[in-house]
């Protein structure tokens, strides 16, 4: 199938969907770049090798080698991902995109798909409070946009579904609105771990059978402060899915909000709870392996302690964990 250059009603006729709801004009909507891999045509795909790094990132993720958020951007998390990949599938592992790679990494569906808006997700999206306080009183912590509930549905940058979608008006979108979204969605993988092992230099964590064989890898964010960091064996005690959180004062100092509060709080749960839509709990008080409502955020040294998560990311490990599994975390 030759490459088709598409964007805005094109893409969506192309892919079934037909025009998006809440769209103004076309003479009302700034055109966009165009995707960094131009979609195909989902009707009429064949299983074939990457082209590039965008359907990389896509693959990969669907094999459980998270990138973090989708770009088409060959970034330092992309790199890391695709030498994890090399290193399984025993090939020289460069972190670059060359030939014996792509003969591997191999496509078996389109690596875009169609994704509806539903009415029971839109009735979630609205406004999370910027206060702890608030958070605690609001009955469910979801999406705050559409956009934002598509990037994550997709595994993707917000910016990429932008592109993907140059006339969606993404402030007066409704229910029903049709989106072009990397094909990835929910990543299952057939066997449990047998262990964990958190790189602390190189914010990554990866999943391991019992062969020694990596099965997961992901970008991590690891604690600001050094003396947070815990080394050494741990292991899980609890695997929790939409999991609510304790905010408790001491636990941010720095939070003039905390101080004036002086007592802990209960926030719901959702993907803008602070912990995400997982919690993965370790034999150290305190500390655990969860998701964030900033996927874009993952990889850096800001955390209190625990180890961040992409949402989607955390939901993919805590189908793989177990109570008792050792995590390993390392220098």
């Amino acid at each position: 199938l030759p490459a088709i250059r598409v964007r805005g009603t094109l893409a969506l006729i192309l892919f079934g969907c037909g025009p998006s709801f809440g769209q103004p004009d076309r003479a009302e909507q700034p055109l966009a770049s165009p995707p960094a891999t131009e979609p195909r045509n989902p009707t009429d795909f064949s299983a074939r090798p990457v082209e590039s790094w965008q359907e990389a990132q896509i693959a990969l993720a669907r094999l459980g080698f998270s990138c973090g958020p989708i770009d088409g951007i060959p970034g330092a998390q992309s790199e890391a991902a695709l030498r994890a990949f090399q290193h399984r599938e025993n090939l020289a592992a460069t972190g670059q995109l060359d030939a014996a790679t792509r003969a591997c990494l191999i496509l078996t569906r389109s690596p875009y798909e169609c994704l509806i808006l539903p009415v029971e997700d839109f009735a979630q999206i609205q406004p999370v409070s910027p206060t702890w306080l608030g958070k605690s009183q609001q009955p469910f912590l979801g999406y705050e946009t559409a956009l934002e509930w598509a990037a994550e549905k997709s595994h993707a940058h917000p910016a990429l579904i932008r592109q993907l979608n140059a006339e969606v008006n993404w402030e007066h979108i409704l229910p029903g609105a049709r989106l072009i979204v990397p094909a990835v969605g929910r990543v299952m993988l057939p066997k449990k771990a047998a262990r964990l092992q958190v790189q602390l230099a190189a914010h990554v964590l990866e999943a391991f059978d019992d062969e020694g064989t990596i099965v997961a890898h992901f970008p991590v964010s690891i604690a600001r402060r050094v003396e947070k960091r815990p080394e050494g064996e741990l292991h899980v005690t609890v695997v929790i899915p939409a999991p609510d959180y304790t905010f408790d004062p001491e636990t941010f100092p720095e939070s003039a909000e905390g101080r004036e509060l002086g007592r802990k709080l209960r926030l719901p749960p959702g993907p803008n709870n602070p912990v995400g839509v997982a919690w993965i709990g370790l034999d150290r008080p305190g500390y655990g392996i969860h998701g964030t409502p900033t996927p874009e955020k993952v990889g850096r040294t800001e955390s209190h302690g625990c180890f961040r998560l992409a949402n989607w990311d955390a939901l993919t490990l805590a189908d793989l964990a177990w109570v008792g599994l050792p995590v390993v975390v390392e220098p």
